[in-house]
């Protein structure tokens, strides 16, 4: 039966977890960006399912970040933003449960430090890395030259409609 009208999108439930406080002083509405950035990916990238989603934003410090760098990606380190896929196989969730998209978490002094250097508001980073995270969770890649022009395309393309101007612009190259 048609009604003209369109059926509802699916939920999609972002869960922010702000576990280092400086992002609360830092940052004005930390929580509310990380929603925006991620609803924007979403819609932009076409990652919406028929079910309801979720993904998790972490907004930590590099220790914490240093830690799950070593731990899943072997890398003693420090990094901005780590994304990690989630997992939808039989037996994990249960009929009708939300599709959980991934993790994503954020480093407050790395993602800081590159701001400052790249000469952009720290919020306007926040939301390109949020942005970059989720794509990664939509399976957007940047290993080779055409999968990182095409991502960091689609990433200018988002960020444009929220209001962020270019992000690599302090490479030189826009």
């Amino acid at each position: 039966m048609k009604s003209g009208k369109s059926l509802p999108r699916p939920a999609l439930d972002i869960t922010v977890v702000i576990a280092h406080a400086p992002w609360r002083r830092s940052v004005r509405a930390p929580a509310a960006l990380c929603r925006q950035a991620a609803e924007a990916a979403l819609a932009a990238a076409g990652g919406r399912s028929r079910r309801p989603c979720e993904l998790a934003v972490l907004l930590g410090d590099d220790e914490s970040l240093r830690v799950l760098n070593r731990t899943y990606r072997g890398m003693d380190k420090p990094t901005n933003v780590l994304s990690f896929t989630g997992s939808d196989e039989a037996g994990l969730a249960g009929k009708g449960a939300p599709h959980h998209l991934g993790d994503i978490a954020l480093a407050y002094e790395t993602v800081t430090r590159e701001a400052k250097e790249q000469g952009k508001p720290l919020r306007h980073h926040l939301l390109h890395l949020v942005v970059h995270g989720t794509l990664h969770l939509l399976g957007r890649d940047h290993e080779r030259p055409a999968e990182a022009e095409a991502m960091e395309e689609l990433e200018r393309r988002i960020l444009a409609r929220i209001g962020v101007g270019d992000p690599y612009r302090w490479r030189g190259e826009a």
